[in-house]
């Protein structure tokens, strides 16, 4: 079953991500914006929160914006959608997260667990993704990361997509800023207090359009070419 996406030449993008203390979602909403500068429709959706309003206290973690749809592990909800419509339902997928010990958080874990249906309906092969996360330090995991979320991507047969140095602003040397090639990322500190500077949020709109251009190019390809069942060109 190949993955679906959405009519016409003009592309959907989905920017799913877990995000604690806000850096994150800071990052997907400089991406959101390079997103529809590239001309694609975009679409941000929450990972639910697993753990209880108890230990998210006395985390000193702030509300999650509730005018943000939520992605759903089971029948829909208010101001939620299910898994499948969010991975399935689109051309492209950007997933953003914080880092956990160098991997990815157990709430991003649970979502690619509860893939398994659409794992052995193929429903994700040759989808397009790509990745934008945080860390607590340099050396926290800005690319680790990535590397071990890679894994899910595969087994689904998606296509990964990074930057690598298309922004010449990755290069930049006058001040201490996260992303690699494999993507935008950004250094919260020990304590959570720093936030995504402006390089890096630019780096993370140049991200969105990149993936958007990259993504829609797979879209009107696709359209092109021929069905499946008709015979080949002749030589």
């Amino acid at each position: 079953m190949a993955s679906k996406a959405v009519s016409g030449n003009k592309a959907r993008i989905n920017i799913i991500y877990y995000s604690m203390y806000g850096h994150v979602s800071t990052l997907a909403k400089s991406i959101l914006k390079g997103v529809e500068a590239a001309g694609a429709e975009a679409r941000l959706i929450q990972v639910p929160e697993t753990l209880s309003k108890e230990v998210l206290t006395k985390m000193h973690a702030p509300e999650k914006d509730k005018n943000i749809p939520t992605l759903s592990f089971g029948g829909e909800g208010e101001n939620t959608v299910t898994i499948e419509d969010a991975l399935v339902n689109c051309d492209g997928i950007v997933f953003g997260f914080p880092t956990r010990f160098g991997g990815m958080p157990a709430q991003v874990k649970a979502v690619w667990d509860a893939t398994g249906g659409l794992w052995m309906k193929g429903a994700l092969i040759g989808k397009p993704i790509s990745v934008f996360f945080s860390t607590g330090t340099q050396g926290g995991g800005q690319e680790t990361t990535v590397l071990t979320s890679l894994t899910n991507f595969i087994h689904h047969g998606m296509l990964f997509v990074p930057i690598g140095y298309s922004s010449p602003l990755l290069g930049n040397m006058d001040e201490i800023h996260g992303g690699s090639a494999y993507g935008i990322g950004t250094f919260a500190g020990h304590d959570g207090s720093r936030k995504p500077s402006d390089l890096e949020l630019k780096i993370a709109e140049h991200q969105g359009s990149h993936f958007t251009q990259v993504a829609t190019a797979l879209k009107i390809g696709r359209a092109a070419m021929p069905p499946k069942e008709a015979d080949p060109p002749k030589a």
